[in-house]
């Protein structure tokens, strides 16, 4: 039946009505949807977007993270992955304890922030006290297209976070699975002299950043010898050398630090290493029976020595908050003598008065460093010293409530770590073999290669290249190790030498100290991730 032209018509222009209609609800739609923004700073809180479909975003790459140190497990699975889109957020309460974490994670991403609700292309991170994890240890899981990092504390999230961050520069994103990572050694650092070298805060800044991304967590500062005295002080600002670190930036240093969960060891070396205190004091220089003065050497027959020492070390107490506090011991010049009765006869006849007929100069030298320690235990801090500082054989004995910093075995009356070890103390690893990046080469010092750290040397290699017995092995002896940059000739090398000299043993130390297994990955492999996930 044929239709009258008027309906035709009539009922064409009502379609021509609604289509409109429906191009208008769409568009309005559209622009009334929530909108989020990019954050100009970390930690912006975005709206909440409309969550896009799992299909239209990125999809991850295949095979196991690629980052260093190495992910200690990942167990693959089948699925899309991960990739960071316009919509990916990073979720976590931002009053709560991981905001400083997501903040960090989200401006490294160029991502948005959310509170809940975490969603296909988003990263949560979730702190579990009850996750098997260990204090520093984290999970990751990828699970179509969504990162779930969780973490018993803080620092265990945050170690996940930069395994994100280093396989997002890497390969851009991670694969679908489970990683299951934590650390073999609770302390795992750098060690800077900046007593010989002023470092601007600037450097040792980028150098916390470096370390970071490494899962470094130690940084020790060797502001105090002969050639300098590199931060400002308040109790005796006569000390302080013209250039040098003021509090203030002191403070920026240790507030990143905190950030990046390290720890900044504060170490004043005595009674050796003293010269730039004792040119300002040298009523308390120590001199030999013959009036000359031993170098960087202070009189320990002196009480108003301990008074001075003991001032600086309470007042850089309360600067730096973290547990840790070195007092040096080492290389005392005074037990270097032949005779040091004979050549320091005001020190031996010290010692017989406070420890009786029999006693020695060492024996005043390890009471000294004993009642420094308790100096820093009333600070509440553990005492770390050189183990050339720890002498044997005396009526004094070291006590015991201190972690020895093992570097050598060339000083007089060297001991193999095993007796340390033995006597029950703990050992961090600063094998002067692999781990002293000394500047100028002095003393047949040669510049330590990340090659032979990442081929030869674990945590319990402590002298020499083998490493100690099976039972005075691992965490519960030998809780970790630093490499030790040593200014003795300043000019050798410019801050920025440095920093490119320690670039690959520091990766180095950071791989073995996370996992001291033998590598499968070659050192040109190694050493082509260094360069794929290094901040650009």
């Amino acid at each position: 039946m044929q239709r009258a032209p008027w309906r035709i018509f009539a009922l064409a222009a009502a379609v021509l009505v609604i289509a409109v209609a429906t191009v208008v609800t769409v568009v309005q739609r559209t622009d009334d949807a929530p909108v989020t923004e990019r954050p100009g700073a970390a930690g912006r809180q975005a709206a909440t977007p409309t969550s896009p479909a799992p299909s239209a975003l990125p999809t991850g790459p295949s095979g196991a993270p690629e980052t260093i140190p190495f992910v200690r497990s990942f167990e693959s699975a089948s699925g899309p992955g991960w990739a960071p889109a316009d919509s990916t957020r990073v979720v976590a309460d931002p009053e709560g304890p991981l905001a400083d974490e997501a903040d960090r994670l989200a401006g490294e991403l160029d991502a948005d922030r959310a509170a809940d609700g975490a969603g296909p292309g988003d990263i949560a991170l979730v702190l579990d006290p009850d996750a098997d994890t260990g204090a520093e240890g984290y999970t990751l899981m990828t699970d179509d297209r969504q990162v779930t990092v969780t973490g018993r504390t803080e620092a265990g999230v945050f170690y996940g976070t930069r395994t994100v961050r280093q396989s997002v520069t890497d390969r851009g994103g991670l694969p679908q699975g489970t990683v299951s990572d934590r650390p073999d050694r609770p302390q795992r650092g750098l060690m800077l002299d900046i007593a010989r070298k002023h470092f601007p805060a600037a450097w040792i800044e980028d150098r916390l950043h470096e370390m970071a991304d490494l899962k470094l967590n130690q940084l020790q500062l060797h502001f105090s010898d002969d050639q300098g005295f590199r931060i400002e002080s308040d109790s005796h600002p006569e000390v302080v050398s013209d250039t040098h670190l003021t509090k203030d930036e002191v403070r920026g240093i240790l507030d990143l630090a905190e950030s990046l969960h390290i720890t900044v060891i504060p170490e004043i070396d005595s009674p050796g290493h003293l010269g730039a205190v004792l040119a300002a004091h040298p009523d308390l220089q120590l001199t030999r029976a013959d009036g000359s003065p031993a170098e960087g050497a202070i009189d320990i027959a002196d009480p108003a020595a301990a008074d001075l020492v003991d001032e600086l070390l309470r007042e850089y107490a309360d600067l730096f908050p973290g547990r840790f506090m070195h007092l040096g011991g080492d290389e005392y010049v005074a037990l270097n003598a032949t005779d040091p009765e004979a050549t320091y006869p005001g020190l031996a006849e010290a010692a017989r008065e406070r420890h009786g007929a029999d006693a020695g100069v060492s024996d005043l030298a390890t009471g000294w460093l004993n009642d420094r320690a308790e100096t820093a235990r009333e600070a509440d801090k553990m005492p770390q010293v050189w183990n050339d500082g720890m002498h044997r054989g005396g009526v004094v004995e070291p006590d015991q409530d201190r972690q020895v910093a093992y570097w050598t075995g060339r000083e007089q009356g060297a001991r193999e770590p095993e007796e340390y070890l033995d006597g029950g103390w703990r050992l961090v690893n600063l094998n002067s073999e692999y781990l002293y990046y000394v500047l100028g080469e002095p003393n047949q010092f040669t510049y330590p290669t990340g090659q032979r750290i990442y081929e030869e040397w674990t945590p319990d290699v402590l002298r020499g290249s083998t490493p100690v017995p099976e039972e005075y092995a691992g965490a519960e002896h030998v809780p970790g190790g630093r490499l030790a940059v040593w200014c003795d000739l300043a000019d050798a090398q410019t801050p920025e030498q440095v920093a490119e000299g320690i670039r690959l043993p520091l990766a180095a130390v950071a791989q073995k100290l996370w996992d001291p297994r033998e590598p499968g990955p070659g050192w040109a492999e190694f050493t082509q991730l260094v360069e794929r996930v290094e901040r650009t």
